[in-house]
């Protein structure tokens, strides 16, 4: 897994919700994700996380926009484009 760069990313918790957040180390984020300690509040309570989803951003602004851009999103909006677009992350 490439984890140079900024990446916006999506995570499916344990009970089945989406989060979605950006980074510039994602192994390590995902890792923080599923330790709890560092990760984000939402996804404490609902560990194991999965990443399901990445997209490179090449700005600190344009990974913040993109974020906010997943954010504003329908959960079935989320799921098409984790479907059919980026760099959907394997299985």
């Amino acid at each position: 897994m490439n984890t140079d760069g900024l990446v916006v990313y999506i995570l499916e918790c344990s009970d089945g919700t989406l989060y979605c957040g950006w980074t510039n180390n994602l192994e390590k984020r995902l890792h923080e994700h599923n330790e709890g300690k560092g990760g984000a509040k939402y996804t404490r309570g609902r560990r194991p996380v999965r990443l399901v989803y990445r997209e490179p951003c090449p700005t600190r602004s344009d990974a913040l926009r993109r974020e906010r851009e997943i954010k504003g999103l329908t959960r079935l909006e989320k799921l098409r484009l984790i479907s059919g677009g980026g760099e959907r992350a394997a299985p």
